[in-house]
């Protein structure tokens, strides 16, 4: 793998403390292709990037997301890196994230932050939001990944050609790995090291607020990504309220009491939408699976 052949791809919103580090450190190690791109800091962010030799690109709107869905389609490259601006993550280890692309081991490489966390670089409660939404995608999508969260991955150009991304904020690395197993992305993880934040800057990740927004797109997701699980969930719901009622009802029928037929006609509607649900989320499974070919054989042909 040629470094002319990377690019990397820092997204940033007033950086000004950490940005030319990062930047020198990637042309250090020899990587020209260093696009920034800006959320419209109002520090001397794009300017100490400019001037550390990085291009910088101005997204037309405002939120990560955004940032990313809009400068991904002017990357020519065939490999990409993304990584924040912030200085939490160390440049020295992009080859090792690289590495699994460069042999077509993987399509998407994400770092794991847990392999290497220094003391402070997390927050208590942010620590339990992440482990809690892993744990959460675990469960509905069934890849083994520890941090689907970590802002520095690896892509080919043909991976990303897949995604379809939509959400405008911090949801976005969730969105990309959902995205990327439901297109049938190869995914690893590799372990990275997490520092804490350069003195100077500030999150703007707000853990409540950008938290349940995360864990509403995982399950938003789950509706083309795992329709089994979608449509079942709410169709065992359906089908739970209604054996319950129908346990009340049927308690009365067996002592000859035919009362409660208003009862009766709810109980057998909702076990006949539960089964309706369990139904469609069977048949979004096979549409599931055939839209990942489809999509395996259309970029294969580009």
């Amino acid at each position: 793998m040629a470094y002319e052949d990377v690019c990397v791809l820092i997204p940033t919103l007033n950086e000004e403390g950490s940005i030319a580090s990062v930047i020198g450190d990637f042309r250090a190690m020899g990587f020209e292709n260093i696009l920034v791109v800006d959320g419209h800091s109002t520090d001397r962010t794009v300017n100490r990037a400019e001037a550390a030799g990085a291009r910088v690109f101005l997204q037309s709107g405002s939120g990560k997301g955004q940032a990313l869905k809009e400068v991904f389609a002017t990357i020519e490259q065939e490999y990409v890196i993304l990584i924040d601006g912030d200085g939490t993550y160390l440049p020295s280890e992009a080859l090792g994230l690289l590495e699994p692309l460069r042999i077509g081991r993987a399509d998407h490489v994400i770092g794991n932050r847990f392999a290497r966390l220094k003391g402070g670089a997390l927050k208590r409660l942010n620590m339990f939001g992440n482990k809690v939404i892993n744990r959460f995608f675990v469960l509905i999508y069934g890849v083994p990944l520890s941090d689907i969260l970590s802002g520095y991955r690896a892509f080919t150009t043909e991976g990303i050609c897949r995604l379809d991304l939509s959400t405008p904020g911090f949801e976005i690395e969730s969105e990309i790995t959902i995205e990327s197993v439901k297109k049938g992305l190869s995914i690893i993880e590799r372990p990275i090291t997490y520092m804490p934040r350069a003195a100077g800057t500030r999150t703007k990740l707000n853990p409540l607020r950008d938290g349940l927004k995360i864990v509403l797109t995982i399950f938003r997701m789950a509706k083309t990504g795992n329709p089994m699980f979608f449509f079942g969930l709410i169709g065992s719901l359906f089908g739970a309220a209604g054996f319950l009622i129908g346990l009340y009802v049927l308690r009365d029928w067996l002592t000859w009491r035919i009362e409660h037929l208003p009862l009766t006609i709810l109980t057998a509607i909702l076990i006949i939408t539960g089964i309706q649900l369990f139904i469609i989320g069977i048949l979004g499974d096979v549409m599931a699976s055939l839209q990942r070919e489809l999509m395996r054989e259309i970029c294969k042909k580009k």
